[in-house]
């Protein structure tokens, strides 16, 4: 099981793991710098996807913040350990609907949940789904070092200066043994139709009597869990790009003047130069990934968002990235046994 860090309370959406989204990745095949791949991980039990969610991954190809590819993943209840996924491809308008439209690239797939990744192809698209080991490395212990995580509001007061110089890090890697269910797709880059950089994000939607709430959202690493309060969360993770920044602009420049000293001029600034608001991955596929461009497995985001944070004051964990990914599909390791 992943201790994966979800927010302030640490706490799933919902109260149930299987909808909590974890990481979202996009980078060049390292087989075919020609194609695409996007990884979004969910579920850091790693042992099934919730049969009334919808799972998705939309791209905006033209920036004008609204999708205009969008594949969706629906998956079945699991019965005596056995579960299927279905996707969805969709473009235009249709990749604007929240439900699961278009045309089905995968039917009935199954979701592996062993050593073994089951790997289908259908035309250009390459598809699994299932147990992976993480690749998502931090030192949970190190940002209780620096935060207050109990709860309720956001990390406005990192104890740098209580520390009296001391590193706040222990130098353990909280996930060497961590698992994720892994949703990976590679496609031609080509089959994408983008007319500058892509920016892509994540959403899990859950039906619940009849209506279908959206309860996760994932874009840039670490943005939800470090600049939301416990009163947010529910309507940031309801929220949609294109009201990020009217909506969400004020609170991240309040929180960056605590955690950073920011005027606010410096907090738009910064805010800008990354992109951090709407909160999605950009990624330009004709430039190496490496986050803020697209991310890889070997980024550490977690100390790219505390050097961001605190305007560089926080020093680095020193963590490795694990050494357990690789170089072919579905490009995570296999799970760890538990």
């Amino acid at each position: 099981m992943s201790n994966h860090f979800t927010g302030l309370s640490l706490g799933p959406p919902l109260g149930d793991q299987r909808l909590d989204l974890c990481d979202l990745y996009a980078f060049q095949s390292p087989t075919d710098d020609s194609r695409t791949v996007l990884i979004l991980n969910a579920n850091p039990n790693a042992d099934a996807l919730h049969p009334d969610a919808i799972y998705r991954l939309a791209i905006d190809t033209d920036g004008d913040l609204l999708d205009d590819i969008a594949f969706s993943f629906v998956f079945s209840v699991p019965v005596d350990g056995r579960q299927t996924v279905t996707a969805y491809l969709a473009r235009g308008e249709h990749a604007r609907s929240a439900e699961a439209v278009g045309e089905q690239i995968v039917t009935d797939v199954d979701v592996s949940f062993g050593a073994q990744p089951n790997i289908v192809t259908a035309g250009d698209v390459t598809f699994a789904a299932g147990a992976r080991s993480d690749a998502f490395f931090f030192d949970f212990d190190g940002i209780k070092n620096l935060f207050d995580t109990s709860g309720t509001r956001n990390f406005t007061a990192p104890h740098l200066a209580d520390l009296d110089g001391k590193s706040p890090w222990t130098g353990q890697d909280s996930n060497t043994e961590a698992n994720v269910c892994s949703i990976a797709i590679e496609l031609p880059t080509g089959a994408l139709d983008a007319t500058g950089p892509l920016r892509i994000w994540g959403r899990c939607s859950l039906r619940e009597n009849g209506a279908l709430n959206h309860v996760d959202r994932a874009g840039h690493p670490s943005v939800s869990s470090f600049f939301n309060t416990d009163d947010t969360k529910l309507e940031y993770n309801a929220s949609e790009p294109p009201s990020d920044w009217n909506r969400w602009l004020e609170q991240f420049v309040h929180l960056m003047g605590h955690t950073g000293g920011y005027t606010r001029e410096e907090a738009i600034a910064a805010i800008e130069k990354e992109g951090t608001l709407p909160d999605m991955l950009t990624f330009d596929p004709a430039t190496p990934a490496k986050y803020p461009n697209g991310r890889v497995f070997t980024d550490d985001v977690i100390d790219y968002r505390l050097a961001f944070l605190t305007k560089g004051e926080c020093p680095p964990s020193g963590l490795s990235p694990h050494t357990d990914t690789l170089t072919v599909f579905p490009y995570l390791g296999p799970p760890h046994s538990s």
